[in-house]
């Protein structure tokens, strides 16, 4: 969802500075990008990891989902480009379309929603349902489960590391589209097509032969 249908990720990275200024204290730039599609919990970690022990790390994760929700209500949040055009041709193909995020489901629903890409999707999965977050596979079995589908009938768009593993790792196959973070060569070795947007996406999808 975040960074591939909704433009929120730079919004998200803007949070944890705004979260940390009134606690007067920097954040580092380069984690929030480390952390882009990682579950809130692994976040946390994350930053408990990376600062030393008086930092207020409590005081940020308290005060980082209302300077997101803030910034979220100030600017807006787009849509990403190509993201209504695929949505229509795979509506109009009767392709089953999922949603599996790290966001908490009901804060997941509340933003699709708010786009209107609610009702555009059979199932929405957060990433307070599964056990484990990205990259562990659980988020994308769930979501294949649900869909009644097998995960190797599936095709997972991301735009994330943690994403990308989550799902080669459930079996799925796997398209990139990078947002703020490229993939790596590694995970590009694992099996993973890189694309710059989503209407590439529906150019190779509506390119494949039609039993494909």
């Amino acid at each position: 969802m975040d960074g591939l249908l909704l433009d929120t990720e730079p919004l998200a990275a803007r949070a944890w500075s705004e979260a940390a200024r009134p606690l007067g204290v920097p954040f580092d730039a380069a984690l929030a990008l480390r952390m882009v599609g990682s579950h809130f919990a692994d976040c946390s970690a994350m930053v408990r990891a990376h600062y030393p022990a008086d930092y207020p790390v409590d005081a940020l994760l308290a005060g980082w989902h209302a300077a997101y929700d803030a910034i979220c209500a100030r600017d807006g949040v787009p849509v990403m480009a190509g993201a209504l055009d695929l949505l229509d041709w795979l509506e109009e193909m009767g392709v089953p379309r999922a949603v599996a995020t790290s966001t908490r489901r009901a804060r997941a629903c509340e933003r699709l929603a708010g786009a209107g890409l609610l009702p555009r999707f059979d199932v929405v999965v957060g990433g307070d349902e599964v056990a484990r977050g990205k990259p562990a596979p659980d988020i994308y079995l769930e979501a294949a489960r649900r869909l009644a589908m097998p995960p190797a009938r599936c095709l997972a768009l991301e735009d994330s590391a943690p994403g990308v593993r989550a799902a080669l790792a459930a079996g799925l196959a796997v398209c990139m589209v990078p947002d703020l973070v490229e993939l790596s060569p590694e995970l590009a070795a694992a099996g993973a097509l890189v694309v710059r947007s989503l209407d590439e996406v529906g150019a190779r999808l509506a390119a494949l032969p039609a039993d494909d």
